[in-house]
Parts: C-alpha cells; sequence; structure tokens
C-alpha cells in the first residue's frame, strides 16, 4: 500500500458471479438469490486521506455524480458515526473495474473504504457488523467486506465460505451499460428457482445465470458478445450485466481465447483470488 502526497492506496478487486439464481422477491422489493461470488484480480485502487475536521471529500466521483450518491462516500458517511477518533477522510477512485458490468467495482470500492477506516477511526465494528453495514449499501459489498470466495444467499449478505479451484478467466465487456434496476424490475425474470441444499462448487453444476436471459433479450450486445466467446468453451454473464465470462484451468488456454476475442471486444485475462488482498492470507 503505497503512500502519495499523503494518500495511502488500498485495492478493490472485482468478482464474477459463477453461478446466480433467484429464489424469490422480498416484500421489501428485493430480490433472494443463491450465487457463487469469486473474487478475480482486476481491481481498482481506493486512495484514502484522513482529515480531523469531520469532512469527507470525495475528488472524483464516477460519471460525474454528485459525490453523495457515490458508494464509497456513502460508506464512509455511515461509518462516521461509530468513530472515536476525530473522522474524516479525502477519497480518489482510480478505476480500472468497468461499470455497469456486473463485476462489482462501486461496492467493491465501498467495502474498501469500510475495512480501512473501521481501522483508521477504531470503529471497532466486527466484520459481521461491517457485513450489515455493507448490505445497506448494496447487495453486493457484504461479500467484499466477508473477504473471501463464498456462496450467498438473502439479498447477498449471507455468506458461506466456499472452495473454487484455482482458475483463469476470459471476460469480455460488450459496448452497453446494463440497467441493474431495470433487470429486476422485468417481468420476464425468473424468480421461482429452487434453493439449493447442499451447495457446493461441484454440486451446482451446471452453472446459470437467472437474469442472463432477459438481458439478452433487452441488451442485444450482450447477447452477441455471449455468442462470440460461447464459440471457445462455456460462458455465462456475471450479475446483472454486461460482462460475460469463460473459466479457464490455466493461463496459457485463457490467452488463446483473449488473443482471439481481443481484436473484437474489451477483454480482461484475470486470475482468480483465493482472499481479498486487504486480509491477512
Amino acid at each position: 500500500m503505497s503512500v502519495t502526497d499523503g494518500r495511502q492506496a488500498f485495492p478493490a478487486p472485482a468478482k464474477l458471479n459463477l453461478d446466480l439464481r433467484i429464489t424469490g422477491r422480498r416484500e421489501d422489493g428485493y430480490h433472494n438469490i443463491e450465487s457463487i461470488f469469486c473474487l478475480i484480480d482486476l481491481q481498482d485502487t481506493v486512495y484514502l486521506k484522513p482529515r480531523d475536521d469531520g469532512k469527507i471529500i470525495l475528488h472524483n466521483p464516477v460519471d460525474g455524480m454528485p459525490q453523495e450518491a457515490d458508494l464509497s462516500y456513502r460508506a464512509a458517511s455511515l461509518l462516521q458515526k461509530y468513530a472515536r477518533t476525530p473522522a474524516g477522510v479525502e477519497i480518489w477512485l482510480d478505476k480500472k473495474i468497468p461499470t455497469g458490468a456486473g463485476l462489482g467495482g462501486g461496492s467493491s470500492d465501498a467495502a474498501t473504504v469500510l475495512l480501512v477506516l473501521n481501522r483508521w477511526w477504531q470503529c471497532s465494528r466486527t466484520t459481521q457488523q461491517l457485513i450489515d453495514l455493507g448490505a445497506a449499501l448494496g447487495a453486493d459489498v457484504p461479500f467484499f467486506i466477508f473477504g473471501k470466495n463464498a456462496f450467498a444467499s438473502g439479498i447477498g449478505e449471507k455468506l458461506i465460505g466456499m472452495d473454487i479451484p484455482k482458475q483463469w478467466y476470459v471476460i469480455v465487456k460488450p459496448p452497453v451499460h446494463v440497467s441493474t434496476a431495470k433487470i429486476f424490475t422485468h417481468e420476464g425474470l425468473t424468480r421461482n428457482s429452487a434453493s439449493s441444499i447442499m451447495p457446493t462448487f461441484q454440486n451446482l453444476q451446471p452453472f446459470r445465470n437467472d437474469m442472463q436471459a432477459v438481458v439478452f433479450k433487452e441488451y442485444p450486445e450482450v447477447w452477441k458478445a455471449y455468442s462470440e466467446l460461447s464459440r471457445y468453451g462455456f460462458a455465462l454473464m456475471t450479475g446483472s450485466g454486461a460482462c460475460v465470462f469463460t473459466a479457464c484451468r490455466d493461463r496459457d488456454s485463457a490467452y488463446n481465447i483473449y488473443r482471439q476475442v481481443s481484436c473484437l471486444y474489451e477483454v480482461y485475462l484475470v486470475e482468480g483470488l483465493a482472499i481479498h488482498p486487504l486480509l491477512p492470507g
């Protein structure tokens, strides 16, 4: 974690949903899901600089949105009431994870803010307490606080560690931004998948994504990218899209696919991670 002009740099890794099923709609409007979450080594960098005047400043909100709407700012603001020190912070986001892609970049940034400031501000929140705070920000935030590959249920806040074989992934980002809200409210969305009895990496195969069919219908660009990647192996969409991916056992196999599709799309060649880089190994 480097230091630049008083700023310290912290990693915020992306994720893939290797499997995603929607098991029902809740009374509060959210959906119950079951999913395999996998960390990958595509990362944003969150730069933080402490302040002692109570101000929270986000210097470069994503897509020009007001800083108060950004998940990173909201994470710091949510945690601030637990601080035992003069609590303020300046935040810069160096984005490498594409937005609207189903890779959890904004959620990961927010989780990194919570993990670091919990220590800096001496908030003494336990991991579970941070997960509960994170769930108020977004369904993917708890996973990044949990920090290990996991089977998730509920809205994503109920997490059980899961062993995932070491894999490399080729991720294709089609030229479109998918609206998660649009997909979750779509009348054609599958919402009645059966709950898993003994969820393991093997037992849940063949993997699927219950959002995929609706996204393909509403965003033909995602379907085209999926069709192209499917020429080289089993492909799947992550989260609510737009990214699609395929898994490989070794880097050479992944690189061969990457080389074929990189002339057509924005493509990432990444390795799976077993644990969040902010957590002890």
